[in-house]
């Protein structure tokens, strides 16, 4: 968990931040990612704030960093994606599955008008919320639960991110989302390699698009008993 407070804040610190986020968003740029909100949304959020304090000075390289609870964040140009292909508009309500540290629903935050995100540790979700309020990020709620139940007081959702992998997506969350909204989530076996899956829910079924080869943390069933 983040202390209270963080520690002064070093210049030097600051000027190897202000490079690596040139950087990322130099890449975001190169990968075709060039939608003003998203690169602003990702501007505005120190992932730094976000990642263990050893791991500060790797927060922007590419690759996923662990965090408590034996999860891990996500490489940055991996949230800039899996941003992009959820598409979210201005007046949407998101459903995230998988708080983890709260950097996606921190980036989310600034797309969407509420972002309601489930997390199993509570751990997990009691660091996440204390790091949205010293960002002042007023439109995140916080549900320690399970996450394969989605979130029915809230339902129906405009936009799901799942972020952790199943071999196919809960019912649950297929019944919380909109006709005409869209799921992305990591799709086959939890303990391999699995495909990063855009779902578009129509009157007509599912339309089905992959996107990358990925791998995520298992999405499992139930709240954490500890943690």
């Amino acid at each position: 968990m983040i202390a209270e407070t963080e520690p002064a804040i070093d210049p030097a610190q600051v000027e190897r931040d202000r490079i690596a986020i040139a950087g990322f968003l130099l890449r975001l740029r190169q990968n075709g990612i060039t939608d003003r909100r998203l690169v602003a949304a990702f501007e505005a959020v120190p992932r730094r704030l976000f990642v263990p304090h050893e791991s500060r000075n790797a927060a922007y390289v590419e690759r996923a960093l662990p965090i408590d609870c034996g999860q891990t964040i996500s490489a940055p140009e991996l949230v800039a994606l899996m941003t992009a292909a959820l598409d979210v508009h201005e007046d949407h309500q998101v459903l995230e599955i998988g708080t983890g540290s709260g950097y996606q629903a921190a980036i989310l935050s600034h797309l969407a008008r509420r972002v309601c995100t489930i997390e199993r540790f509570r751990t997990l979700a009691e660091a996440a919320e204390l790091r949205f309020r010293t960002l002042k990020i007023t439109n995140v709620t916080v549900l320690t639960g399970d996450g394969t139940l989605g979130w029915p007081a809230n339902a129906t959702f405009d936009r799901i991110m799942v972020t952790a992998a199943s071999e196919g997506v809960p019912k649950a969350l297929l019944d919380q989302l909109k006709v005409g909204g869209v799921l992305v989530a990591p799709l086959g076996p939890p303990e391999g390699v699995q495909v990063l899956t855009r779902l578009t829910k129509t009157e007509r079924g599912n339309k089905i698009e992959k996107l990358a080869d990925v791998r995520f943390v298992p999405l499992i069933p139930g709240k954490a008993a500890h943690l």
